[in-house]
Order: C-alpha cells, then sequence, then structure tokens
C-alpha cells in the first residue's frame, strides 16, 4: 500500500484536517519531538487506497544565518553582508529535534502533501519541510510533491482543497529568505542597529507614511479662529442651534463686523426647506486592516493580541484565514450558506431570518489582492465555547459579514437655509427611514437627535441670541 506524508503548518491544524480526511475515524500518537503528534488512517488518494500519515511542524523549520565569520560584527562592514557573504541554514529550534522527527515519519513515504497556511511564510516553510523530507522519500513516482490551497477549516474548504492540490512556489519561498537576511539580526546585536537598515516591500512605503505623518505634525501651529453662534425659537419651542454658512473666520475684528451685521435684525427669515433621501452603504467585506482597527478603537484589543485570538478561531475552525487584504468575496463564495449558519444565535437571529426570508443584498464590490478571501464566519459559536476575547473578536466578524449582505441604511436630510441680517445659517437632521445593515450594526445607526421643526420658507423665527465664539484649530493625531 501506498504511503502519503501530510504536514501542517500547527500541531493544533494538523489535528483539525486530520479528523475531517478521516471522518473522525484516525489513531493518534505522539512524534518523537513531543512536540507534535501524528495522525493516521486509510483512504483514498487519486484513485488509489493509501497510508495517510498527518503531521505538522511548528512554525519555521530552519533559521537564515551567516557563516561565522561574518557574525563577528566589530570587524565585518555590514555592506558586505549583501554582496559577499554567504548564508546558511540551521535549525530554527534545536530542541524540538524538527529534521529528525520529519524524516522519520517520512521515511518510505511515496508523496507528501504540504498544508502549511497559504502565504509566502507557510510557502516558505514548504520547502524547509521538502530539504528535510525528500532524501528519505521512496523514489521513482513521477510527481511526489502536492500543495494544498485552503482559507478556513471547513470540511468544504479541506475537502476542496484536497480536490485540487497544485505545487509550491519557490519564488515566493525565496523571497521570504531575501528578508530574513536583514530581519533575523535586526535587534540581535547592539551595535547593529546604528548601521544596518532593514529593507522590506512593506516596510519602506510605511516608513514613508510615518516620516510624512511626523513631518505634518512637527509644522503644525495650532491656529485662533472665530466662529458665529446664532440660536433661534418659534412659540414656545426649544431654541434651535444654527451653523454658520462662513464657517470660520480667522480675524477676531472681521468676525465682530459679521457679528454686528447679523445683530440687525431681531428675526431669522428661513429662506429654503429641503428634503433629501441619503444612504449609508453596508460595509465592505472584511479585511486584516480593517479588522485590527476596529478591535483596537472599539474592542480595546492591540494588533498581536487580536492576532492571536485570529489564529485560534481559524485553527478551531470558527473564521476564515485572519490574514487578507482582500474586501471583496470570489464568485462561488457561498454567502447563503455561511448566512443559514447563524439562524440560532439570539443575538442576531431576527436579522439573520429576515434576510434569508427576503433575500440577502449583493456584497459591494471591492478590492480582490489575489490572496485570501475576506475574513469571515464557518460556524456558528457561542461566548462558552470561545471565551470573552474571542467571542468579542467572532461577534465583530460575524456582524459585520451579515452587514455586508444587508441593505444599505436610508435617512431623510431636512435642510431649512436662514438668513438673519446679511448673514446666512442653517441648520440639519436626520430622521430614520430604514436601518438596513445597523440593525446587526447599531453602533454605525443614525442617532437620534432633536427634531427639526415644522417650517416652510417665508416663516421667521425670533433670534434668542448671536454671539462670537474663539477657537483653537488643532491637529486630529
Amino acid at each position: 500500500m501506498r504511503s502519503v506524508l501530510m504536514v501542517a503548518e500547527k500541531p493544533s491544524l494538523a489535528q483539525a484536517i486530520a479528523k475531517i480526511l478521516s471522518k473522525g475515524n484516525c489513531t493518534s500518537r505522539k512524534g518523537l519531538n513531543g512536540a507534535c503528534s501524528v495522525h493516521e488512517y486509510t483512504g483514498i488518494f487519486q484513485g488509489q487506497t493509501v497510508h495517510f500519515k498527518m503531521t505538522s511542524v511548528c512554525g519555521h523549520v530552519m533559521s537564515l544565518d551567516f557563516i561565522g565569520k561574518y557574525n563577528n560584527w566589530d570587524k565585518v562592514d555590514p555592506a558586505e553582508l549583501f554582496s559577499k557573504a554567504p548564508t546558511e541554514k540551521k535549525e530554527a529550534n534545536p530542541k524540538l529535534n524538527m529534521v529528525k522527527f520529519l524524516q522519520v515519519e517520512a521515511r518510505g513515504s511515496d508523496c507528501v502533501v504540504l498544508w502549511l497556511d497559504c502565504d509566502k511564510e507557510g510557502e516558505n516553510i514548504c520547502f524547509e519541510v521538502l530539504d528535510a523530507i525528500q532524501p528519505v522519500m521512496n523514489k521513482g513516482s513521477a510527481r511526489s510533491v502536492y500543495r494544498a490551497k485552503f482559507s478556513s477549516i471547513t470540511d468544504t474548504d479541506i475537502w476542496n482543497a484536497m480536490n485540487r492540490l497544485g505545487e509550491p512556489n519557490h519564488n515566493e519561498a525565496l523571497s521570504v529568505d531575501a528578508r530574513f537576511q536583514t530581519k533575523y539580526f535586526q535587534g540581535k546585536y547592539g551595535n547593529l542597529d546604528s548601521s544596518l537598515i532593514s529593507f522590506g516591500p512593506c516596510q519602506t512605503p510605511t516608513l514613508g507614511f510615518c516620516v510624512e505623518r511626523h513631518d505634518k505634525i512637527q509644522s503644525f501651529k495650532p491656529e485662533t479662529y472665530w466662529v458665529i453662534q446664532a440660536k433661534v425659537f418659534k412659540g414656545k419651542e426649544s431654541p434651535l442651534t444654527l451653523d454658520w454658512n462662513r464657517v470660520r473666520v480667522f480675524d477676531r475684528e472681521v468676525g465682530q463686523m459679521f457679528v454686528n451685521l447679523a445683530k440687525t435684525s431681531r428675526d431669522a427669515q428661513v429662506e429654503l426647506v429641503s428634503k433629501k433621501e441619503k444612504t449609508k452603504q453596508r460595509p465592505q467585506a472584511l479585511n486584516t486592516v480593517e479588522m485590527l482597527r476596529v478591535a483596537s478603537s472599539a474592542l480595546g484589543m492591540g494588533p498581536q493580541h487580536t492576532m492571536q485570538i485570529a489564529e485560534r478561531l481559524y485553527t478551531q475552525g470558527y473564521i476564515s484565514y485572519p490574514r487578507t487584504e482582500t474586501t471583496h468575496y470570489p464568485a462561488n463564495f457561498d454567502l447563503k450558506g455561511t448566512l443559514k449558519q447563524q439562524t440560532n444565535n439570539p443575538f442576531w437571529v431576527e436579522e439573520v431570518k429576515a434576510l434569508l426570508s427576503t433575500g440577502i443584498n449583493q456584497p459591494r464590490k471591492g478590492t480582490d489582492a489575489g490572496d485570501h478571501p475576506p475574513i469571515t464566519p464557518m460556524c456558528a459559536a457561542t461566548e462558552a465555547e470561545l471565551g470573552s476575547d474571542g467571542w468579542r473578536l467572532y461577534e465583530y466578524i460575524t456582524r459585520h459579514f451579515i452587514a455586508t449582505v444587508s441593505q444599505d441604511c436610508k435617512y431623510l436630510q431636512t435642510t431649512i437655509e436662514f438668513s438673519i441680517g446679511t448673514e446666512a445659517f442653517s441648520c440639519s437632521g436626520r430622521t430614520l427611514i430604514s436601518p438596513g445593515y445597523t440593525t446587526v450594526m447599531p453602533w454605525q445607526g443614525i442617532p437620534l437627535e432633536e427634531s427639526i421643526p415644522v417650517c416652510e420658507r417665508g416663516d421667521t423665527f425670533s433670534v434668542d441670541e448671536i454671539k462670537l465664539i474663539e477657537k483653537l484649530l488643532l491637529m486630529q493625531i
């Protein structure tokens, strides 16, 4: 019987994938390094009955280093590291004996299926695994290396990956090795940081953003300005605060002149009443940047902590792969099926049932970065299953997904234009027509406001007060 070795990036992933592919009928044992388990079962591969052996690594197997003589930083010009210094790979964690463990499990295997995470890091680890195991695998098979591409740990996604195996990408793996030349040593040697500049495709534009923002902050000078505040009333109604159409002036004497001109009249004349239906768009599908932004600003969770939780939710099968730049669902994405999984959660059951009954709305077109689908809930969950922070992140991801297939929020904006003396003022108010997606994302809903008085062109209001207010123009950081 042929033997197929399968390797995942983490022990928890190996266990989850083996459980799905074996339909729960696998035996498990600890590997020789004590950190990784091996799950075995019999199944069908390319039309033949084979013995499957699923195991994992614990992240990177190897680390990239310069040879010994280039590690004396008192004698090496950092420029030589980019032109002359040869490199060598060493085991990332010698205590794990990962190379020996992989070779023991791979001995006698006919082929390997690589289930490493589907990003550049995962691609790099693919070739670290291959370097370790190919010398001990059986020879003779025309093709012995397969790459599984997946974005979530669900039965459907894992089986689809197994049925559409490809090949690992060597160029993406090499791009990670090139980055490691600077990343590995950054901060490792105190006297290196002053002379070696780390370089990377993400670091350069990020540094540019930081420098640009720093320069703006350093050169910004707060500036005093003045606005006119007018309050008017009609009958026994509460005073209505108006916005000055000139917005602001930067000269106090000019501002006082406009106040004097406005005070020539004790009445505010209604010049125009306009009503316009407006739309607040539902969100685009969720990517990593938006998830981290919301986690930081609304959930009080830092980026590192958020990603640790997201990785755990992913490996446990609750959400899709959490590292993606894409905000557009692929054409074959099962939106309705994903939504149906949320029909029993009391927090959003009514919204979900309503969408399934009336029909889901097509998500807004986003950006397809060509990496992974947007971050999406993959199965139903409860707070008891996920813990406090896990549930809070999962709840946001789920609410965001439901919002993407909901209707837009619609409201009516009423604007009243006034004239007081020679000056123009206005006030606006919003009335909700249809909450749409804000039912499931209430923090984005239209806030309750004091009602705008009913009036029409030609009506007059009494002026309660007109005054000049001094303010300071500050930079938002």
